[in-house]
């Protein structure tokens, strides 16, 4: 056996050969399938990277299939502490499943938070997380756009304060109006809002489309991928990029 902590230190208590992974968060999942696919042998029915991944589905973040889960016998369960609840991995753990939880609100945090779990599930980091902290090393110096980033409609949500996206969106000259917001994911009244430039609206989790929420707003309005905005994976590497493109 060997022990690390994860980003809450919780020491984590795995098999010198960590053989079998269960993931009940998307971007976990694509980032150890693209590493090493043989080791997932579960993840939620919202794990749709890679494309071809085929393995035992367990539901969603939110209400992941625990009795399925016990019986795939993972040598660990991967989460993130926002996307699942305390009380589910809590229940994995009484269990005897060990159980490793991320947690960044940053792009850095991200990545030494991958390097850390992948080096303890894989034994290294893989070159995809050398590339994307290669993409991510060049500080921002452009023109700065100030967005609204609606999460959700009815009730209108977005982002406010201390979010992976949040953070993300500010190295690429996009920033958060309601970053200095009391909560993580505020309502907000469309009729009330700070000033703003632009709206970032992401297809995830709320699926906004050309035809589904940019008319909602007198200020041009963006369409981006939530998967490039939210995910910390390896999707990571061309986010920079893609995403620059999508709000030029």
């Amino acid at each position: 056996m060997k022990s690390a902590y994860d980003d809450l230190r919780n020491v984590v208590e795995l098999p010198g050969e960590v053989r079998r992974v269960v993931s009940i968060v998307p971007s976990l999942t694509e980032s150890i399938a693209v590493t090493h696919p043989a080791e997932i042998v579960g993840a939620t029915d919202w794990c749709t990277h890679p494309a071809d991944l085929d393995v035992v589905r367990l539901r969603g973040t939110k209400n992941p299939d625990l009795d399925r889960i016990r019986a795939l016998a993972p040598d660990v369960v991967v989460a993130n502490a926002e996307e699942n609840r305390a009380a589910d991995l809590d229940a994995l753990r009484t269990s005897g499943i060990a159980v490793w939880v991320t947690a960044p609100t940053t792009v850095p945090e991200s990545l030494d938070s991958l390097g850390r779990m992948l080096s303890a599930i894989i034994g290294g980091e893989p070159q995809w997380l050398h590339d994307a902290r290669e993409v991510w090393s060049t500080p921002y110096d452009g023109m700065r756009r100030r967005a609204v980033i609606p999460i959700w409609r009815r009730p209108w949500m977005a982002l406010g304060r201390d979010t992976f996206a949040g953070d993300l969106l500010s190295r690429i000259g996009i920033d958060n109006v309601l970053g200095q917001s009391g909560e993580r994911y505020p309502r907000i009244d469309l009729d009330v809002l700070p000033d703003y430039d632009i709206v970032v609206l992401p297809d995830e989790p709320y699926p906004f489309s050309p035809d589904d929420g940019p008319e909602a707003f007198t200020k041009p309005a963006r369409c981006v991928s939530g998967r490039h905005l939210t995910w910390y994976g390896p999707s990571l590497v061309e986010a920079r990029d893609l995403l620059s493109e999508q709000l030029a």
